[in-house]
C-alpha cells in the first residue's frame, strides 16, 4: 500500500477518534443517573379533515341545518389557522352558549351531545328553554367542561331515574362520566400500557377501542382523528352494592356514553412537538437541614404483601409546593407513630397515649402518640407504593397508596393528655394555576392543569368537605398557584378519620387515560424552590435479609376505609 492511501484510512481514524474523545468528555460532564429529571412528552397531529367530514354525517341532510355550515376548507389559512374550517367556527358558535370555551379545544371536542336535533328543533321553533340534557341522551348537563391549550376535560353524571336501554343497577346514586382528549401525552414507563379487550358491541365506531379495568376505574381508550380520547368511569371491580358502584353496572353507562359521543366543537392551533426529558432545575445552595431518603424507599415491610417501593426520579411538573410554608415532613401516617398498620393490626395493642407498639409483621417500634418527633421530622420519605388496597400501575404489586402523606409544621394537642394533633391549623395551596373538579360533599378535590406543555391532575385528600363546600372549592372554580384551598386536617369518612396531613398524587394523561404516577420527588423539588435550597439525600438503607423477614398477607377489601380512596 502506497503511502498516499493511507490518506482517507486517516481521515476515518482522526475521526473515530475524535469522537471516541468527545464521547468521553461527555461522559465525563454528563449528570450523575440519580438526577432529578423532567418527564417526556409526546404530541399528537390532527387530522381536522376527517373530524369536519364526520361532523358533515353527523348533521345529515336537512337543508335548513345543513346550510348552516361551510365543510369545505378555506385554503388561503394555514393549517393551524381555526379559519381554515368553517365549519368548525360556525359549530363552536352555536355550542359555546352550552360548553364555554369550547373554541380553545386544539382536539375536536368529543361529547355526548346531539348538535343537528338542537338545530333542527330550533328551525321548528322549538323553545330555548329546553335544558341541554334533552340532547345528551338523558346524561345530566355537565358537571364540568374544561378546554384548554392541551385538549379537554369533561364531566356528565347519569341520574339514577334514567334506566332506559340499561340493565338493572343496584347503584343507588348518580354515575359521573369522565372523558378526555389531549394533544399530549406522557411516556411513563407503564407495564400494562395498551392492555385491554375490545368491545365487539361497539366494534363499528370505534374499531382500535379497549376497555381496561385499573386503578379503579373501568377505561375505554379510542383514538379518532390522530387523538386519544379515553373514557372512565370510578368503579370498584367487585359485587355490586346500593353505595358501591361496580364496574359491571358501570360499564353499560360508559357505552351509552360512548354512543352517543358526536363532534360539537374545537378547532386547529399551532401544532406541538415532542418534549424530551432534560435535567430538572435544582437550587445550587445546600439546606443545612432539609434531607430526605431516596425515591421507593418506603418504610421496610410497609409495602402490599411485603413488595418494595419503586424509584423514580421523575420531577412531573414544576409546581408550587402544597403546603403554604415550611417546615413540612413527607413520611408515612400508617407505619409511623399513631398509624393503623393499614389494617394489619398493632402489636400489642396500644392502652394509651405513649404506649410502644410496632405494626404486625414489622419489627419498627412506635409510639401511640401522634405527636412523637420522627413524626415531625427529617428526612422525608417516600410512601407512594405503602400498602393500600388501591390499583397502581407504577408498583411492583400492583397496588399501593397512589400519593404521597405531607404533614404540616408541627402537632397542636390540647392538653397533655391527648394523643392527637388538632386540625385545621395549617393552609393547602394551590400547586399551580388551574381549575377545580369536585362535587359538593366529596372528600376529594383535584386540580386540573391544562396549557401548552402539560395535561396534569393534582389531587387533595383529607381536609374538611363542610369546610370546601363553604368555601367555594367545587368544579370549575380557577384558581391562582399559591391560592389557598383549604386547611390541612384529617377527615377521612368522618373527622378525626386518620392522622392530621395532607395526602397529594399526581396524575398524567396517557393513551390508557389518568394514571397515578409517583410525586415524592417532584414534591422534593418544588419544596427545595419554597426553601430556596437543595436538600440532601440520605444513603439507602440495606434490606433486610429475606430469611429474616416474612411478608404480611395485605388483605384485598373495596369497603374498607383507606386513605387516598375517598372521592
Amino acid at each position: 500500500m502506497r503511502l498516499t492511501d493511507l490518506g482517507p484510512i486517516c481521515d476515518r481514524a482522526v475521526k473515530l477518534i475524535a469522537a471516541a474523545w468527545l464521547a468521553l468528555g461527555l461522559a465525563a460532564t454528563a449528570a450523575p443517573a440519580d438526577e432529578f429529571r423532567t418527564v417526556p412528552v409526546s404530541a399528537m397531529r390532527v387530522d381536522w379533515r376527517a373530524a369536519v367530514e364526520q361532523l358533515k354525517a353527523e348533521i345529515g341532510t336537512p337543508p335548513a341545518v345543513a346550510a348552516a355550515f361551510s365543510f369545505g376548507p378555506q385554503r388561503r389559512f394555514r393549517g393551524a389557522d381555526p379559519r381554515a374550517w368553517p365549519a368548525m367556527l360556525q359549530l363552536n358558535a352555536v355550542t359555546s352558549r352550552l360548553f364555554p370555551g369550547i373554541a380553545r379545544s386544539p382536539v375536536p371536542v368529543l361529547l355526548p351531545f346531539d348538535t343537528a336535533a338542537l338545530l333542527s328543533d330550533r328551525e321548528r321553533g322549538a323553545p330555548d328553554s329546553l335544558s341541554a340534557a334533552h340532547y345528551q341522551s338523558g346524561f345530566r348537563a355537565a358537571d364540568l367542561f374544561e378546554a384548554g391549550a392541551a385538549g379537554y376535560d369533561a364531566v356528565f353524571s347519569l341520574p339514577v331515574a334514567i334506566t332506559d336501554g340499561l340493565p338493572a343497577r343496584l347503584f343507588a346514586k348518580p354515575v359521573e362520566v369522565q372523558i378526555t382528549a389531549s394533544l399530549l401525552t406522557y411516556d411513563i414507563n407503564d407495564p400494562l400500557a395498551g392492555k385491554g379487550e375490545p368491545v365487539k358491541a361497539l366494534a363499528a365506531l370505534y374499531p382500535d377501542l379497549r376497555r381496561t379495568i385499573r386503578e379503579g376505574h373501568v377505561r375505554y381508550a379510542f383514538s379518532r382523528f390522530g387523538v386519544p380520547y379515553v373514557v372512565a368511569i370510578q368503579c370498584v371491580d367487585a359485587t355490586p352494592r346500593a353505595r358501591r358502584l361496580g364496574c359491571r353496572e358501570a360499564s353499560p353507562i360508559a357505552e351509552r356514553f360512548l354512543k352517543a359521543l358526536r363532534v360539537v366543537g374545537g378547532g386547529p392551533a399551532r401544532p406541538r412537538h415532542y418534549l424530551p426529558s432534560r435535567l430538572a432545575e435544582r437550587p445550587a445552595t445546600p439546606s443545612p437541614d432539609f434531607s430526605y431518603r431516596p425515591s421507593g424507599e418506603i418504610i421496610a415491610d410497609s409495602g402490599f404483601r411485603g413488595q418494595p417501593g419503586r424509584p423514580d426520579l421523575t420531577v412531573y411538573s414544576q409546581i408550587r409546593f402544597p403546603l403554604e410554608r415550611a417546615p413540612a415532613y413527607a413520611n408515612s401516617q400508617s407505619f409511623l407513630n399513631w398509624g393503623d398498620c393499614f389494617h394489619r393490626g398493632r402489636v400489642p395493642p396500644p392502652s394509651g397515649k405513649g404506649a410502644s407498639y410496632h405494626c404486625k409483621g414489622s419489627s419498627k417500634s412506635l409510639l401511640y402518640d401522634e405527636a412523637a418527633g420522627e413524626n415531625y421530622a427529617y428526612p422525608w420519605q417516600d410512601n407512594f407504593c405503602e400498602a393500600r388496597e388501591l390499583g397502581v400501575g407504577q408498583c411492583a404489586s400492583g397496588f399501593g397508596h397512589q400519593g404521597q402523606d405531607i404533614r404540616p409544621s408541627s402537632c397542636t394537642q390540647r392538653s397533655a393528655n391527648p394523643d392527637r394533633c388538632e386540625p385545621n391549623k395549617y393552609k393547602v395551596v394551590a400547586v399551580r394555576d388551574g381549575v377545580l373538579l369536585r362535587q359538593p360533599k366529596q372528600q376529594a378535590a383535584t386540580l386540573l392543569v391544562n396549557t401548552s406543555n402539560e395535561h396534569i391532575r393534582f389531587r387533595y385528600l383529607h381536609m374538611s368537605p363542610s369546610a370546601m363546600d363553604a368555601d367555594g372549592v367545587l368544579s370549575g372554580r380557577r384558581v391562582d398557584e399559591g391560592e389557598p384551598i383549604g386547611l390541612v386536617s384529617n377527615y377521612q369518612d368522618g373527622p378525626g378519620g386518620t392522622t392530621t396531613h395532607l395526602h397529594f398524587d399526581v396524575q398524567v394523561f396517557t393513551r390508557d387515560g389518568w394514571l397515578w404516577v409517583n410525586p415524592y420527588v417532584t414534591l422534593i423539588s418544588a419544596y427545595e424552590r419554597l426553601l430556596g435550597q437543595r436538600g440532601s439525600e440520605i444513603a439507602p438503607t440495606p434490606p433486610l435479609p429475606a430469611q429474616s423477614r416474612t411478608a404480611p398477607q395485605d388483605p384485598v377489601e373495596p369497603d374498607a376505609p383507606q386513605e387516598g380512596g375517598g372521592d
